[in-house]
């Protein structure tokens, strides 16, 4: 306030003006978008369109009878038709605007003018999504809203889904299990990885699902979860003890399937193609959503007998991972890195992870381990996430899309605060009680202990 005073003083108040716009820029984009960028990116859009949209190539020649009524009426020339232009429509981070294709254009060809599209109009970026045949949706972002991570008001919350992070176009990024069912998550030391599983621990923990953790690290990243979860395994011992008992339940459940639609007991878990959401709601299993922390403690071995303990694990999470969908068991693996390099099985169960989401890694080979099988061109994206953004990450999936995403800050005592006032939701799995979690008694006049630092991300 200091500052724009003093620009009055010297330099009058347009000198104020445009030291109060920069100001806005530098430090709160979202309001200078809505009280200057807005307007002047309007303004450049509808002057500009036709002759943007001429430049770009995405303009066609008229038909014949356009053209003969052009003549017949007026002496202009015949010009070549844009795509025809929709309402244009403000929103808190840019705007959204529809085009309706010219005859022989598809949306590939507005796409690929995207760069030339953000350049003319002066806005930070513009992605182009297909609505339906023939009409597309440009959203045009106004700044950059992956610096300062703000939630959109509203998000689609429902059951298994999870907004837990916002994209690169300004919308919310949702974990819907029901849709991608199993999800890898990589990424380096202070990425932000553990900010991500604790914003999916959250989001999951008002809702009726069973939640399983397996943390290697001594229960340092899943234990201030304890409250809210059915099972809790915090050393290589107890997980070879608790991945059994998951592959039995999956298997009593497909037996509860099979004994519901009269399918023969003889029948191969492989070949059922139903699954729990058949069932009656009275008769339905409570979904369950295994946790992983670290994936990589569960393959180092240093002894014979280890390693047997070893690929009996692996072999019971690849089973998870196969068959568990059906039956109502969804798997998030977390770690630093997970290839072929870790032992017998790891790439096996990588490919049956369909969502895979990569926070900044420390080289090259780890990027193409989550999403070189998947999406090479977005091996380079996460390879340039830079240390002073953390929670910044590239999510994909087995259609071949990605995108970047940023998730925001949340304290590990509010994550933990939201799981002890869920307690009552903890369902009744009688075969996961022995592995309930002890949940140690907090005095009221000391805090939840934090269990390490975790950066803002703003």
């Amino acid at each position: 306030m200091s500052d724009l005073l003093t620009l009055m003083e010297v330099g009058g108040p347009a000198a104020a003006l445009g030291g109060g716009a920069a100001y806005l820029r530098a430090r709160r984009p979202a309001a200078y978008w809505c009280t200057v960028g807005l307007p002047i990116s309007t303004a450049r859009l509808l002057g500009s369109y036709m002759s943007v949209m001429e430049a770009c190539g995405l303009t066609v020649a008229p038909s014949r009878l356009r053209a003969l009524a052009v003549r017949a009426t007026t002496r202009r020339e015949v010009r070549p038709v844009p795509p025809r232009r929709g309402v244009i429509r403000p929103t808190s981070t840019g705007m959204r605007l529809r085009l309706r294709l010219a005859p022989g254009q598809e949306p590939a060809d507005v796409a690929a003018s995207a760069e030339r599209l953000r350049h003319a109009w002066g806005v930070h970026a513009v992605y182009v999504s297909e609505i339906k045949p023939g009409v597309v949706e440009l959203r045009l972002v106004g700044f950059d809203v992956l610096r300062r991570v703000r939630m959109p008001r509203r998000t689609v919350a429902d059951y298994l889904k999870v907004p837990v992070a916002l994209r690169e176009d300004g919308t919310a990024f949702v974990r819907d299990y029901r849709a991608i069912p199993h999800q890898l998550t990589l990424g380096a030391t202070l990425s932000g990885k553990s900010m991500y599983q604790r914003h999916l621990v959250a989001g999951l923990a008002p809702q009726r699902v069973a939640l399983v953790g397996i943390d290697c690290k001594r229960g340092v990243e899943l234990a201030p979860f304890a409250p809210r979860l059915s099972a809790l395994a915090t050393d290589p011992e107890q997980a070879a003890e608790l991945l059994p008992v998951l592959v039995q339940l999956m298997e009593d459940r497909y037996d509860l399937i099979k004994a519901r639609q009269g399918i023969a007991a003889s029948t191969p878990d492989e070949e059922i193609t139903s699954d729990i959401w058949g069932l009656p709601e009275a008769e339905r299993p409570v979904p369950v959503v295994l946790f992983v922390d670290e994936v990589a403690e569960l393959f180092m071995v240093a002894t014979r007998k280890e390693e047997d303990r070893r690929d009996e694990m692996v072999t019971q999470l690849i089973r998870l991972a196969q068959l568990g969908r059906a039956a109502g068991i969804y798997l998030e693996v977390c770690g630093q890195r997970f290839g072929a390099e870790l032992g017998k099985g790891a790439t096996m169960l990588r490919a049956q992870l369909t969502g895979r989401v990569c926070h900044r890694v420390n080289d090259e080979a780890s990027a193409k381990m989550a999403l070189g099988d998947i999406a090479p061109e977005a091996v380079g994206a996460a390879c340039a996430i830079a240390p002073e953004r953390p929670g910044l990450a590239v999510v994909g999936d087995t259609s071949g899309g990605w995108s970047r995403i940023r998730t925001p800050y949340l304290s590990l005592g509010a994550a933990a605060a939201v799981c002890a006032q869920t307690t009552d939701l903890v369902p009744h799995i009688a075969a996961l009680h022995p592995f309930r979690p002890a949940v140690p008694t907090t005095p009221a006049d000391r805090p939840v202990p934090l269990v390490k630092p975790q950066p803002a991300t703003s």
